[in-house]
């Protein structure tokens, strides 16, 4: 049974050209094209405050290879109104695409600017079934409710992160859901499928497919995940 979540909702703020110095993104994803709006430089973002309370960085701020990878993968998948979260969603290409192919669709983050570019990424593209919300992994919220298809990208950086999401995903996936993942051979994967054994959880690694960070050839490997 899915529980229906209780959404932040976020709506497109008017000043988003005044508060950030905008740029654009072109995507295409199985066959159609996406214009992402994002902030032009993630290092004008970086706050000293918030780096010294918890090393957050802003890297929500770019559409990184990871998350084309899995848009693609994503678009393969048959929606027909069933549920979807994204955890870290950034600028939004990821849960565009699952609205898209007809998900109801929960994009979540750690940054409310995330959710705002997202917010209005989604209304450029006249997406109606994008909701957001306001996350943070180590104080999960207990209302967030279960999901037929939870996806993440890129989002093992440090080794914390594999615990965390590992969690995210045991409790966010009912028995019968779909868990995706897509790494660009950061070093805590392995980490990660250690981590969702301990939570009853199987990932596998589906795919490697090669991919390109500006002129640098990279591998990104999309996992599946599912109850054991």
């Amino acid at each position: 049974m899915h529980v229906r979540p209780q959404v932040q909702r976020v709506q497109p703020p008017e000043t988003l050209c005044r508060r950030f110095d905008l740029a654009r993104t072109e995507v295409v994803v199985a066959g159609r094209r996406y214009d992402m709006l994002r902030p032009r430089c993630i290092d004008a973002l970086i706050s000293e405050e918030d780096f010294a309370l918890d090393e957050r960085i802003p890297y929500w701020a770019e559409c990184w290879p990871s998350s084309r990878v899995l848009a693609e993968h994503v678009a393969r998948q048959q929606g027909r109104g069933r549920s979807f979260l994204e955890l870290g969603c950034g600028i939004g290409l990821v849960s565009l695409v699952a609205a898209d192919v007809g998900f109801r669709v929960l994009a979540s983050d750690y940054y409310a600017d995330a959710l705002e570019f997202t917010a209005a990424n989604a209304q450029r593209h006249a997406l109606r079934r994008v909701d957001t919300r306001l996350v943070d992994w180590r104080k999960l919220p207990s209302d967030l409710g279960t999901f037929d298809l939870v996806a993440a990208s890129d989002v093992l950086y440090e080794l914390p992160q594999a615990a965390l999401v590992a969690e995210a995903l045991a409790r966010t996936m009912s028995p019968d859901s779909l868990g995706l993942l897509s790494d660009p051979g950061r070093r805590f994967a392995a980490s990660f499928i250690e981590e969702c054994d301990k939570r009853g959880l199987a990932a596998v690694c589906a795919q490697r497919l090669p991919a390109t960070d500006g002129d640098s050839p990279l591998t990104v490997s999309v996992f599946e995940i599912r109850h054991a």
